[in-house]
């Protein structure tokens, strides 16, 4: 894949852009876009930076973040705290985010969608409130092993990190998660699966595959 240099703020814009007119591929009233990428490549950065962007456009944002659609500790745990193949499998509640955040926003849905659902530090759910996204607007979805779970993404950016820059920028602690992301490039293979990839090596200078 041929990759280009951009600047964050380029990159931003020109997402922004794409973003504020294109049509969802359902038919539908709302967009729903992946920034999909390992903790250490700050997906939930470049969603902050696009939120800002579109909402500058006229565009209502719904952000959230897969480490808020957790599962349970007694779940994600069971095979212990640092099993890789449980971070692939096991952590994330898949169902909580088609349930509480993608129905929704199908056509005729009634936009009121969870930002969070379960906190990971008291491990119970958060009770967070609804969010009511209006036609028109935009969900934001940030986090790692996004793709190849059949969500209705319209459209999906991948921010890709070379095996030695996720080593070198993912914390000692979180290390045990590397085979995780080793796998995920390997079955799910994000760079084929992503309308756009990213990539941050070097987090002053990211380089991309452009829009089609």
């Amino acid at each position: 894949m041929r990759l280009e240099a951009i600047t964050w703020e380029r990159l931003t814009d020109a997402l922004a852009e794409r973003i504020a007119t294109m049509p969802a591929k359902d038919g539908g009233p709302w967009l729903r876009v992946a920034l999909d990428g390992p903790p250490a490549a700050a997906p939930g950065a470049l969603a902050g930076r696009l939120a800002e962007a579109l909402r500058l456009r006229g565009r209502a944002v719904h952000k959230a973040g897969a480490f808020g659609f957790l599962r349970p500790a007694s779940l994600r745990l069971e095979y212990g705290r640092e099993d890789p193949d449980a971070f692939h499998d096991e952590w994330f509640d898949r169902q909580a985010l088609w349930r509480e955040v993608f129905q929704p926003l199908d056509p005729g849905g009634s936009g009121r969608v969870l930002p969070d659902l379960w906190d990971p530090v008291a491990d119970r759910a958060t009770r967070s409130a609804y969010t009511e996204l209006p036609p028109g607007g935009v969900l934001l979805l940030h986090g790692p092993l996004l793709l190849g779970h059949w969500f209705p993404f319209d459209l999906s950016v991948h921010l890709k990190l070379s095996p030695a820059a996720l080593a070198r920028r993912t914390p000692q602690g979180e290390r045990w998660t590397l085979p995780a992301f080793a796998r995920y490039e390997a079955e799910t293979w994000p760079e084929e699966a992503a309308d756009v990839v990213v990539r941050a090596d070097d987090p002053r200078r990211p380089a991309w595959s452009g829009l089609l």
